[in-house]
């Protein structure tokens, strides 16, 4: 039975709380608890308490117990109450004290709070607590203290995510700080550094967590990291990165370089580079052209020349007379040579134009003075014939009969319009003989020797029967021998053993030329290449380009077959002149195209670059729309290399579409090769093709091949339905970009197979569409019977190219060689009006190697040999000879032969 002890009782489970405010004591009980308080002095009765102390939020981290504290005066007691409830007496631990400034008391209770008391209303409301301090006046309460478990969670709502931006553009990294109570606080760091907009006021974190890159500086790449953290747990997220990149600019152009001819039509170039600024961090590099080109015409040097000699001056004292020259017809000029020779020249005066002075003991000694120089031109006459006359007999020791110096003269219908110029005809064809072949050995008199000596590089050993024969003008030796004896030295085991693709020979002063049937390549010899007295085994061979990996970087692609001549190391007096097929667009603005040699420790240099020739080294080349041809003085491994300087750069590609020969079945298969656009490439995919039984449908097309980093793109459509259905099961195929740039996989092609409803079905009609990804193409239509076709397409109709593989001596040149001796020495040497080698070099439109023929020193028998190399199929001398007349020099008329003549 509860004591009855004042106005306020309170029953709950069991327990009485009793609180008697009118007598001055409170009785707080239960089965055995009672607390009586004293009362308030009269001076302080009518006081209301009020809190010095009072309970604030707190969070229970993990299982540690929280504790909340509250401090009333003045305070007769004072007690915790939680959601409402009274706490138990046993858990408050209560405190008395007296301020000592206005002698009240004080009061201050304390309360654990458990993580288990809290988890037992968990999601029902939250858990909070309140104080609540008596005096005799009343009561008052505290504000709430909530009470809540603390907690992070480890996932990120939103983490950032990398970016690659512009210099000076703004950056914007989100954030969403996984959910926690407390809420989570959020900072940033860069690379593990924590980031502070206070003293770097480039970044700036909003209210809801992002960062803001306000300007993206090249320092502001890096790794973000965006941390959350309260009382609980520390979190990161997953690292962006964010890269500043630097798109590239142009530097102004630097000045025209000067012009690379020294004499006629040349190049000059300027460049600018890519930094301004300088592509960083995968920033774009700058479009256009690095390089720009100009034609450019440098004044040709003139060489002095002298006039005609003045009359002789009257006979002076001392019986002598003068008469002068001056270095004016022409005038040197551009650096041109001056006149050789002496300006100014004296002569004896005779008896009578002497003044009379001297006594008869001058006379004699000018007599014997004559008699003396006339001795003296005596005695150098006869030296002079005994070397012309061994001279002739060299002549003869090469040359078996005069038919060798005229082979290959051409006769011509045309007479020359005036016939009083006949007896220029300097040079008559040896009727008495009636073949145009040359029987005899060729080495010369003097070399008794089984072996010919070299200075310099190794050399194969001569042929087993010590001799050289050449019948016809063709080298009858065996192949198997040959390749036998070039495989077996170090240099030469890397040579394909295919005979079919190399030509060779055995040839001397004369030259010669080796041609690889339908492959475009051939090697001119040209005349005094090799030295007199030496006899050379020369081979030319291509090498498969799968055996040949050039090294090639960046944009490079290779523009022409791997061509090998040799053997390297011999001796040559003047450059060969080697031709091979070449596949770029022939546009040198956007190529820089160089000519690569491989060395013999296998490594491949560069020796050449286009249009930067430098005319004192030992290789030139001139690149014509199709074909190139090397002038070298070094025999060697060849091999035309090319990089684009612009996405317009192109390719020439060849495609080719074979169908077999013979369908018996329901399945046709389309092949369309995709290969560079050369000759010998052509003719391997054609005996390829020719072993497989497979025929050419359609005439070969040439598609232009851009560097724009695209694949090739090949479809077929527009078939007939009701009879025809393509089994592929997409609708194209492709062909990746780099096998077709590297250009070092020779038989690139793809496989369309197509089902007919019916065997009785044999037209078929449909269209290819072939182009390069986002880029222009070409659509050819096809229309033919699969069971028979009697168009001319067959892989014979496009290999005619039958001439024999190795020509040596006059047989393999257009003109005779006396008559190209002839024509060099009137064209070899300056005119003051033009008409020399280089008015030759502009009518047959080969000006612009002006400077490299200069360099030489016989300028016009190296066009001569560069004329031969294009005319050899359709060379006309009649077009020489007309050639030779618009220049003005009578010694063309040496062609002009008519038929009665001949």
């Amino acid at each position: 039975m509860p004591l009855h002890l004042g106005p306020f009782v309170r029953w709950r489970s069991g327990l009485v709380w009793i609180c008697l405010f009118s007598s001055g004591f409170t009785v707080i009980g239960g089965e055995h608890a009672a607390t009586v308080t004293h009362p308030l002095p009269a001076a302080f009765s009518d006081l209301l308490p009020h809190f010095l102390l009072e309970p604030d939020d707190v969070y229970i981290v993990k299982n540690k117990p929280v504790t909340l504290t509250c401090r009333s005066t003045p305070a007769t007691q004072i007690y915790f109450k939680c959601n409402s409830e009274w706490v138990h007496q046993d858990q408050h631990l209560i405190e008395h004290d007296v301020d000592p400034a206005t002698g009240l008391p004080v009061m201050q209770v304390k309360i654990d709070i458990s993580r288990q008391q809290v988890e037992k209303i968990f999601g029902l409301e939250d858990y909070w607590c309140q104080c609540v301090a008596w005096s005799t006046t009343g009561t008052q309460k505290s504000q709430k203290a909530y009470v809540r478990i603390a907690y992070l969670r480890k996932n990120f709502e939103e983490e950032p995510l990398g970016k690659e931006v512009a210099l000076d553009q703004e950056v914007l990294l989100r954030c969403h700080p996984p959910e926690g109570v407390p809420p989570a606080e959020v900072e940033w760091q860069r690379n593990e550094e924590l980031i502070d907009p206070k003293t770097d006021p480039n970044f700036f974190i909003t209210v809801d967590h992002n960062l803001i890159i306000k300007q993206a500086r090249l320092a502001d790449t890096g790794n973000y990291t965006c941390v959350a953290k309260n009382i609980v747990a520390r979190r990161k997220s997953s690292s962006a990165t964010v890269i500043v990149y630097v798109n590239g600019g142009w530097s102004t152009w630097a000045t025209w370089s000067a012009c690379s001819a020294i004499c006629g039509r040349g190049w000059q170039k300027r460049n600018r580079s890519c930094t301004n600024p300088t592509p960083l961090n995968g920033g774009t590099s700058c479009e256009g052209q690095s390089v720009q080109k100009s034609a450019c015409t440098a004044t040709c040097p003139v060489d002095g020349g002298w006039s005609e000699w003045s009359k002789w001056s009257p006979c002076g004292a001392d019986c002598i007379m003068w008469r002068s020259r001056e270095c004016t017809q022409p005038t040197p000029s551009t650096s041109g040579k001056d006149c050789q020779g002496l300006d100014l020249q004296s002569l004896n005066c005779t008896s009578e134009q002497c003044p009379q002075t001297a006594s008869g003991a001058e006379d004699v000694a000018l007599y014997v003075g004559i008699v003396a120089v006339a001795l003296c031109l005596t005695l150098l006459l006869i030296v002079l014939v005994l070397v012309y006359r061994r001279k002739k007999e060299g002549l003869d020791a090469d040359v078996a009969d005069s038919s060798i110096l005229t082979t290959g003269f051409q006769p011509m219908g045309i007479k020359p319009t005036k016939p009083e110029n006949s007896h220029l005809l300097t040079i008559q064809p040896d009727l008495t003989t009636t073949t145009t072949s040359y029987q005899g050995t060729l080495r010369s008199r003097h070399e008794i020797t089984g072996k010919f000596s070299l200075s310099n590089g190794p050399l194969l050993e001569p042929l087993p029967n010590g001799s050289h024969t050449l019948h016809n003008g063709k080298l009858p030796s065996d192949p198997n021998d040959f390749m036998n004896r070039l495989s077996s030295q170090t240099y030469f085991k890397t040579l394909p053993r295919d005979n079919v693709n190399t030509s060779y020979g055995t040839f001397n002063f004369l030259g010669g030329r080796l041609t690889l049937p339908n492959t475009g390549i051939s090697l001119l010899i040209p005349p005094e290449a090799i030295p007199r007295g030496k006899i050379y085994e020369i081979y030319l061979t291509i090498q498969k380009k799968e055996d040949m990996r050039l090294p090639l970087a960046g944009c490079q692609t290779l523009l022409s077959p791997v061509v090998s001549c040799g053997p390297p190391g011999v001796v040559l007096t003047r450059p060969v002149i080697l031709t091979m097929d070449h596949c770029s667009d022939a546009c040198l603005e956007n190529w820089a195209i160089r000519l690569k040699k491989q060395s013999y420790e296998g490594t491949w240099e560069d020796v050449l670059q286009l249009g930067e020739e430098v005319v004192s080294d030992p290789y030139y080349c001139q690149l014509e729309a199709e074909t190139c041809r090397v002038f070298t003085e070094q025999l060697g491994r060849f091999a035309l290399v090319g990089e684009s300087l612009s996405m317009a750069a192109a390719k020439r590609l060849k495609l080719l579409l074979f169908g077999p020969a013979y369908c018996s079945t329901l399945e046709y298969n389309i092949r369309i090769y995709c290969m560079d656009d050369t000759q010998d490439l052509l003719k391997e995919v054609m005996q390829m093709e020719r072993q497989m039984g497979g025929r050419l449908i359609d005439e070969p097309h040439v598609l232009l091949f851009k560097d724009s980093y695209h694949n090739l793109r090949l479809s077929i459509h527009d078939m007939p339905q009701a009879h025809w259905r393509s089994k592929l099961l997409t609708g194209y195929q492709e062909i990746p970009f780099y096998h077709i740039w590297s250009g070092s996989q020779q038989t690139l092609h793809c496989t369309f197979t197509l089902e007919r409803q019916s065997l009785s079905t044999c037209d078929l009609t449909c269209t290819l569409c072939v182009w390069q990804v986002e880029g222009e193409g070409q659509s050819f239509t096809l229309d033919f019977n699969i069971s028979k076709d009697i168009r001319p397409l067959d892989s014979d109709f496009l290999l005619m190219d039958n001439c024999t593989p190795a020509l040596a001596g006059p047989s393999a040149f257009q003109i005779p060689y006396l008559i190209r001796q002839k024509i060099c020495s009137s064209l070899d040497t300056p005119c003051p009006n033009g008409a020399d080698w280089r008015l030759l070099a502009q009518r047959l439109k080969l000006d612009r190697h002006m400077s490299f023929f200069a360099s030489k020193a016989s300028p016009t028998s190296v066009i001569l040999d560069l004329w031969e190399t294009q005319h050899f199929h359709s060379g006309n001398l009649n077009q020489l000879a007309a050639v030779m007349a618009e220049i003005g020099k009578q010694e063309a008329m040496i062609f002009l032969v008519s038929d009665g003549e001949c």
